[in-house]
């Protein structure tokens, strides 16, 4: 077993090392890392419909696809993430409970009532610390969880927090379940760095030898695989499944009402209903927006040339993204 303390805090780099060493690795790994305030999306999730794309957008925080499937997180760097690589895929089942003893039997070690619950969460006290999820391939296991150590759970609703009502699709959506930080529950307190390497001093049983850091040739390839899949729009968003999107705004031209029905993260068909007013057809506006990826940069430039006033009376081109999102 290979244990390896990440030092990265880039959430695009950390998902393209779990990917590199899952593909490449010869042994078995044990790896240990924290982001920098990003949402991480399941893999077979509408990542918009997961997101407060306003939030997350103000504030500039990363939204990244990973390769599991399960709910969309928040990870800031109070959030500790546990990833295990076994060459052994066993039948091709998932098997949370394999990867998930060793944690809770290290929290138990600091003091802390850990337990496995439901599907793929651990819990003190009925709260949740910890969710997991798993992906296969070539019988390999990728097992990863998160560790909420102290995390600003403000954060984590805030991004997480969406209008069930503006999207329409069949994708895995995120359950919320009322979550909690492992420091407020430590019979001794311990900054987050310490309890890192307590819980690698345990689930490595102290064995230095095994201790080891990416090397640069493997960082060279890491980040290679970062700038060409976790830092795309084509697999952070363009990947999530079909999903029609509605939304009505009021503005100061009139209530708009936009329908959307989205393919590969790309609009096919956009309709614009609504009470204002325009001396134009809107059916001109909707055709220059049919073909455009659902994101607010390409939307806007598609129309940056376009005066909107002839189509929408009172509505500016920021106000019309708006009703887009």
């Amino acid at each position: 077993m290979r244990y390896i303390t990440n030092q990265s805090t880039d959430p695009a780099y950390n998902l393209a090392a779990e990917e590199w060493l899952l593909t490449n690795t010869d042994t078995e790994v044990f790896m240990l890392w924290r982001n920098a305030p990003a949402v991480i999306v399941g893999r077979n999730q509408n990542t918009l419909a997961q997101i407060d794309e306003t939030f997350v957008r103000e504030r500039g925080i990363p939204v990244v696809r990973r390769l599991s499937g399960g709910g969309a997180v928040f990870h800031d760097l109070g959030n500790i993430n546990f990833t295990f690589i076994s060459l052994d895929g066993g039948r091709g089942d998932l098997d949370f409970l394999r990867f998930t003893t060793p944690i809770v039997d290290a929290l138990g070690s600091m003091g802390l009532p850990c337990t496995f619950d439901g599907r793929n969460d651990l819990v003190i006290n009925g709260r949740k610390i910890s969710g997991n999820a798993q992906h296969i391939a070539q019988g390999r296991v990728l097992h990863h969880g998160t560790l909420l150590f102290s995390a600003d759970i403000t954060d984590i609703t805030g991004a997480l927090r969406v209008d069930p009502e503006k999207y329409k699709d069949k994708a895995v959506q995120s359950v919320r379940k009322r979550v909690t930080n492992i420091a407020d529950h430590l019979p001794e307190p311990m900054d987050v760095v310490e309890f890192m390497d307590r819980l690698m001093a345990y689930v490595s049983n102290g064995c230095e030898q095994g201790r080891t850091t990416l090397s640069e040739e493997e960082e060279r390839a890491i980040q290679g695989l970062a700038d060409t899949r976790y830092r795309k729009w084509e697999w952070n968003y363009g990947h999530s499944p079909a999903y029609g999107f509605t939304r009505i705004t009021r503005t100061p031209g009139g209530v708009v009402e936009a329908h959307l029905d989205v393919r590969s993260g790309v609009i096919r068909k956009i309709r614009l209903f609504g009470d204002y007013f325009g001396a134009r057809d809107i059916a001109e506006l909707e055709t220059m927006l049919a073909g455009c990826r659902h994101d607010r940069d390409e939307l806007a430039c598609a129309l940056e040339s376009t005066p909107l006033e002839p189509f929408m009376r009172g509505v500016d081109l920021p106000t019309l993204i708006d009703c887009l999102f």
